[in-house]
């Protein structure tokens, strides 16, 4: 990337230079420099784009290498793992406790394989479409309760781990959309904001209506934080925040994508706040509420 960068840099140095003499050698001649001009013009230009697609396409490549490398590592992992296991069983006569033990480490990496396999799918899936095709009305508090819970389970985290504020009001917080795709954001918000948080996980989850219009959903976690010049990043496909904090965590960089793809496909937005690295992080996904009339006190 660096070569490429300093070659079209050089490149347009050269055209700019040869532009520059063109005009003081022919200032005098009209029809020289009528088309010399807007020749240079557009070579500098050709030059100029040809260097921006080359250094996003050497960038593409190194996310595609790390996506490949890291989902390797996901699938290797608890398939080498689960296989120890079950010859571990086959060979050795071991107690009841050993046995119970076993099965459920093999489990928990059999889910941790299904989950990776899941969001490789739906990474597909959800790309390839402009919108989701279910609309049924879904009750974001549910949701969200649901979601809180499943998270508490698959990581084996005490319920104060993750606490939950639902706004006051009288408004319904229902959404149209995908259930499963809704819940597949939140588990991913959710889940990331637990990984990331290495010195024990402190999630506040808050749910609430903004301007009678929009449902919001806010998840604060006291981790590793996150760059300022990477808060928009973090949702591209493939991307993983260059740091060493983040690279020792295991992930595919397709957690976030997932949740912008799904956001926008159902109206909606996502975005991500952070005072910087080691304060923490806040992912907002906000969603186009069901207008209805406020309820009656009669």
């Amino acid at each position: 990337m660096v070569l490429f960068t300093l070659l079209g840099v050089c490149l347009i140095g050269v055209a700019v230079t040869l532009n520059v003499s063109w005009i003081v050698l022919n200032w005098r001649r009209i029809v020289p420099m009528a088309l010399g001009i807007p020749f240079f013009a557009l070579l500098i230009v050709g030059v100029a784009l040809n260097t921006i697609f080359l250094v996003r396409e050497v960038r593409r490549n190194e996310r595609h290498d790390a996506f490949l490398s890291a989902v390797t590592h996901e699938l290797k992992t608890p398939i080498a793992s689960i296989h120890l296991y079950i010859e571990t069983l086959q060979r050795r006569q071991l107690d009841e406790a050993q046995r119970s033990e076993f099965y459920t480490r093999m489990l928990s990496d059999s889910d941790r394989l299904l989950a990776t396999i899941e969001q490789v799918l739906k990474a597909g899936e959800v790309g390839q479409r402009a919108r989701s095709s279910v609309r049924l009305p879904v009750d974001m508090r549910a949701l969200v309760q649901e979601c809180i819970h499943t998270t508490l389970i698959r990581h084996h985290l005490e319920s104060k781990a993750i606490t939950l504020t639902i706004d006051e009001t009288l408004l319904p917080m229902m959404v149209r959309g995908d259930p499963d795709e809704l819940q597949t954001a939140l588990l991913n918000v959710l889940g990331n904001a637990v990984k990331y948080s290495p010195n024990g996980a402190e999630v506040r989850v808050a749910l609430s209506v903004e301007h009678d219009a929009w449902v919001r959903v806010s998840v604060t976690d006291r981790g590793i934080g996150i760059p300022a010049a990477d808060l928009k990043r973090i949702f591209r496909r493939f991307y993983r925040v260059p740091s060493r904090a983040v690279l020792r965590t295991k992930g595919t960089g397709l957690g976030l994508y997932l949740v912008r793809t799904i956001a926008r496909q159902h109206g909606g937005d996502v975005t991500a706040q952070s005072d910087g690295e080691g304060r923490g992080a806040t992912v907002s996904m906000q969603l186009p509420r069901i207008l209805t009339p406020l309820p009656s006190h009669e």
